[in-house]
């Protein structure tokens, strides 16, 4: 089943996604992406836009259960960054990677999603933040909730040996083959400028609810990236480190996703924000 939207006129054929479904965005520099849905396609209700870690995307199964989940609560949109599963272009590692979540936003934003949460990890952490903080400041698309999961806040980190392991894969020629054939993961051009970074623009997401999830055996980012975080962001900002919780989806338990769910539920609820501008007509596609 296909669905066609049409930006120019809007007219579209109503359905309901009820298991997952595809949807086909462009970000504002042309590259195509690709974000599975979870649940129906939301129509005026809520909406979690998951972002996952580097490597991760729509099928891989840590991220499909962690959807899976959260979908029994909430409609799920799993946003593939570029460079990642079926979405084009390549990662560039946190700089242009905002861009894509402001599609997914502004997609949920022109199906009059009223109630919307961008979730991240790792990765996807650091691209949630830098996105909100960014909207924030330029008057751009905007969640109504933010949760970063074991998210660093600053670039270039080699802290732990597991990073300085992964440094020459992104930034050797052998490291990129390795990267493209062994991790799946399409690596773009090396930055010419360092964009900001999630601990310069956290402070932009409050009065935004702001969820900071950490585990104590986090073996990427060591612990102090959370707290600096939510010492930036001020006291609107909710920090909880997990005893026992490694890095990201492939470490989440059952119960620590509900508790985000509980989190999620209550961050959303209430009446819905005024219109912004991230309220813009409809323009995609939507496969199942």
């Amino acid at each position: 089943m296909r669905i066609a939207e049409r930006c120019n006129d809007h007219e579209e054929e109503e359905t309901v996604v009820t298991h997952r479904g595809q949807v086909r965005l462009t970000a504002s520099d042309g590259v195509r992406l690709r974000a599975v849905l979870t649940g129906p396609v939301p129509r005026g209700e809520a909406l979690v836009i998951l972002v996952p870690g580097f490597t991760g995307h729509a099928d891989t199964p840590a991220v499909r259960r962690t959807a899976a989940r959260l979908a029994e609560r909430v409609p799920v949109l799993v946003l593939e960054l570029r460079g990642h599963g079926r979405s084009g272009g390549g990662t560039t590692l946190g700089a242009a990677e905002t861009l894509d979540l402001d599609a997914a936003v502004e997609w949920a934003r022109g199906r009059a999603v009223r109630r919307l949460a961008t979730v991240g990890f790792s990765l996807g952490g650091s691209v949630v933040l830098c996105q909100a903080g960014l909207a924030a400041r330029r008057g751009g698309p905007r969640p109504d909730a933010v949760v970063a999961v074991s998210a660093p806040s600053r670039w270039y980190i080699r802290d732990t040996p597991v990073m300085r392991r992964l440094h020459p894969v992104v930034e050797t020629a052998g490291g990129r083959l390795v990267a493209r054939w062994g991790l799946g993961v399409r690596l773009g051009a090396h930055w010419t400028d360092v964009p900001p970074s999630p601990l310069e623009l956290v402070g932009d997401i409050p009065p935004t609810p702001l969820l900071l999830v950490h585990g104590d055996r986090d073996s990427y980012f060591p612990i102090e990236h959370p707290h600096m975080l939510a010492a930036a962001a001020g006291p609107g900002a909710e920090l909880r480190i997990v005893p026992g919780f490694g890095h990201a989806e492939n470490a989440l338990t059952p119960a620590l996703v509900d508790s985000l769910a509980d989190w999620l539920t209550a961050a959303l609820a209430g009446p819905r924000p005024a219109d912004g501008p991230g309220d813009v007509a409809p323009c995609g596609s939507i496969e199942a």
